[in-house]
């Protein structure tokens, strides 16, 4: 059976958001036409940004590990619902037996046509490895990268997040995306996964708003049913 192998946990929330959005984003009408997934559920992977920016790789052998999981049960497809994660995605690619989808670039594939500037809504971490501002100059988009007033507002959003604090959550990103609307700023990715749950929060946005979570189900479920994986084999 072709199975979706997510390497997840990081944060748990992230992770079951990934899920729903791949369960309703599949044209399904009963249980035996959706997608099987195996879960990689890894909390205890030592936190990726202050690792990318101490220049450790403490998170490298607990994600190894994960996929060492994934290719034990034979997944034709992995996915990995954590953007910092990625500053390690040369060493995962190479461990898996399966292709690995890289959530930047789906990310950046979605942005609107004619785009010249992108806020990169992430973490320290993910900001410092540079895995939007790569995948986006290639395309000759300009990344436009918090200032530190802004940077300490989307750190506590994704704090707040992971600590279930949904409602400062929400108060954080609110202040962050006034202060680049009134940069003019029209567009930003939400380079974390914790970011859309917090956006759930916000009535409304200022800006266009690029899910990374989102992007990432969408390029899943996609490669899944282009396969037939939602068939009983």
């Amino acid at each position: 059976m072709a199975m979706i192998g997510i390497l997840g946990g990081m944060g748990p929330l992230a992770t079951v958001d990934f899920m729903d959005r791949v369960v309703r984003l599949t044209d399904a009408s009963c249980d035996q036409e959706h997608l099987p997934m195996v879960v990689a559920h890894l909390p205890h992977t030592p936190d990726r940004s202050r690792s990318i920016l101490a220049g450790d790789e403490l998170p490298l052998p607990h994600l190894l590990a994960g996929i060492d999981l994934l290719n034990r049960n034979q997944v034709g497809l992995v996915v990995i619902p954590c953007n910092s994660s990625h500053h390690w995605y040369p060493q995962l690619r190479e461990r898996s037996s399966a292709p690995i989808l890289h959530i930047a670039s789906t990310c950046v594939a979605a942005l609107p046509h004619g785009t010249r500037r992108v806020a990169v809504l992430a973490t320290r971490g993910a900001l410092a490895s540079r895995i939007y501002q790569d995948a986006l100059a290639e395309r000759d988009i300009q990344p436009v990268v918090p200032d530190e007033a802004e940077q300490v507002q989307v750190d506590t959003c994704i704090r707040s997040v992971k600590a279930g604090a949904l409602e400062a959550a929400g108060e954080a990103l609110q202040a962050v995306l006034a202060s680049l609307a009134a940069r003019n700023i029209g567009v930003a990715i939400m380079g974390c996964t914790e970011i859309p749950v917090a956006l759930r929060q916000l009535r409304s946005a200022p800006l266009t708003m690029i899910d990374s979570t989102l992007e990432l189900a969408r390029a899943t479920v996609a490669f899944a049913m282009e396969r037939g994986w939602n068939k009983a084999q």
